[in-house]
């Protein structure tokens, strides 16, 4: 999940700051201090993360475009320069133009927007731009909400006390709710000084980034993963009481399966699994043991010889082709796979599906699968050469029906002009004309199409006048009693128009 630091460069971010010891700094020297601290854990524990910084003022300007360099930030950070007065509208459009030419609209992002809570006065303003939003034209659009989902996290170098002494927190709360609501106002408690700053830089890493560790399990087999992104806790809506639903640190393997049998199933997030090393012995060494240390292979050098299981695991995937079913919590399930960026590099990727005992419904219930060795015989053929799967579902699915769909006139002209031709061949197509005839008067009902059933109604009249003199009497009867049944559906009264009525050959006999 790409994140944009959207760092206020205007002239109030110069306000100065007392420090304890008597130094003096600027509220702009605060949040570089903070930014540089969120830089270094980035680079240490979230290294995957794509980072872009901008700054603005009454305009916006791209410092360091999506990268991974933390030092490229970091370095920019330390030039940055003084401008003008702070128009927070402005950078949403710049953050929106950037994000999506990088990304486009459907990858999730995150804003960190930097700011000492003084929000621009007059034109351009917030208050001025929150103020006029219901009186805009289409093409002067509010940026937000943007057109990709977002997180916004606001870190306000100032207290809750000297924001709500203006009407400033509530101009943040609104641009809050305006982004999504899916994000955090951050202020300083207490004082302002570096202690306060790292504080609160410190609260938007535990709850944005902080790296999710897992134990991916196998039977006897485990290994300490870190899953990237961080996967999101989601609710589900149509639960009564909706909760949000976290996936558990102990991630158990429940079985593997082929591709070509999971197929390309729906899920609600993809994740980069990777293993890590926890070092579990803590040495004690002292001071003069420097030298000795430097002697001795690295942390790092070491986690490479030693056996890992999440290797196996992604090179076994890969070889055979198939995937892994991992369940993630109750009734939760996923997937873990090798995905391969180039020809000579692959990762192994986890998928999660939606939370249930049956996410993918032609595989069945997960807890109803099991080993090929358990099946009485092989559901594979002794060759390969079939599968169990996909399960065939006790109800017919209303879409492997056939069904009546008039998406354009010539659908609907056909299916009329099929009815007429049987009612020229009447009696001999008499079955053939109240089925067609029938199907006709379902989709119509279905749809609320009255005028139809009137009209064929019409059309069958006509029809019975036109009869030439060698036609079987019963064709005339039959065709009007048909559009004397197509008039009564179309007035709604429920006796005729029920959907499940079905209109009946007129018995008629001319034996005698």
């Amino acid at each position: 999940m790409p994140t944009v630091i959207l760092m206020d460069v205007s002239l109030s971010m110069t306000r100065p700051v007392s420090l304890d010891g008597g130094d003096e700094f600027q509220r702009k020297n605060l949040a570089v201090h903070g930014l540089n601290m969120l830089f270094e854990h980035m680079a240490s524990n979230y290294r995957l993360e794509f980072t872009s910084l901008m700054a603005f003022s009454s305009l916006w300007e791209l410092l360091v475009p999506f990268t991974r360099d933390y030092n490229a930030l970091q370095e920019a950070l330390g030039n940055l320069e003084d401008y003008d007065k702070t128009c927070v509208e402005s950078a949403l459009n710049g953050v929106s133009s950037v994000v999506q030419q990088e990304w486009g609209s459907a990858c999730p992002c995150q804003v960190v927007l930097v700011t000492d809570g003084s929000l621009g006065i007059g034109k351009g303003s917030l208050r001025q731009s929150l103020q006029s939003l219901k009186h805009r034209a289409d093409d002067k659009k509010f940026p937000l909400p943007f057109p990709f989902p977002t997180k916004m996290f606001i870190m306000s170098i100032a207290n809750t006390e000297e924001l709500q002494t203006t009407d400033a927190m509530n101009n943040l709360e609104e641009l809050l709710h305006l982004s999504g609501g899916d994000g955090q106002i951050f202020t300083m408690e207490g004082p302002l000084c570096m202690k306060s700053v790292q504080a609160m830089f410190g609260r938007l890493i535990d709850h944005a980034y902080s790296p999710f560790h897992a134990v991916l399990h196998c039977g006897n087999l485990s290994s300490d993963v870190q899953v990237f992104p961080r996967p999101e806790p989601i609710v589900m809506d149509e639960e009564v009481d909706p909760m949000p639903r976290s996936i558990n640190p102990d991630l158990e393997l429940v079985g593997f399966i082929e591709i070509a049998d999971i197929s390309s199933p729906p899920v609600i997030s993809r994740h980069l699994v990777l293993p890590i090393n926890v070092n579990k012995e803590v040495d004690e060494v002292g001071t003069g043991a420097t030298d000795e240390l430097e002697e001795e292979p690295s942390a790092s050098q070491m986690a490479g010889k030693n056996p890992n299981f999440c290797v196996l695991l992604h090179g076994s995937l890969k070889v055979e082709g198939m995937v892994a079913l991992v369940q993630l919590g109750p009734e939760w399930y996923g997937m873990l796979y090798s995905q391969a960026d180039s020809k000579k590099k692959s990762n192994l990727m986890m998928s999660l599906f939606e939370p249930g005992s049956e996410p993918l419904p032609w595989l069945g219930k997960i807890t109803h699968l099991g080993p090929i060795s358990e099946a009485a015989e092989n559901p594979y053929g002794e060759d390969d050469s079939k599968s169990p799967f996909p399960l065939q579902p006790s109800v017919k699915r209303s879409y492997a029906q056939n069904v009546t769909v008039w998406i354009k006139a010539s659908g609907l002209q056909t299916d009329v002009q099929k009815i007429l031709r049987n009612a020229r061949k009447l009696p001999d197509k008499t079955q053939t004309f109240y089925k067609e005839l029938n199907r006709l008067r379902k989709a119509a009902l279905a749809f609320g199409f009255w005028e139809l059933l009137k009209g064929v109604a019409d059309l069958l009249e006509r029809e019975c006048t036109l009869l030439p003199d060698s036609a079987h009497p019963d064709a005339a009867f039959q065709l009007s009693h048909a559009a004397q049944q197509l008039k009564l559906a179309s007035t709604g009264d429920s006796q005729y128009a029920a959907f499940d009525h079905n209109i009946a050959p007129m018995h008629t006999d001319f034996s005698s």
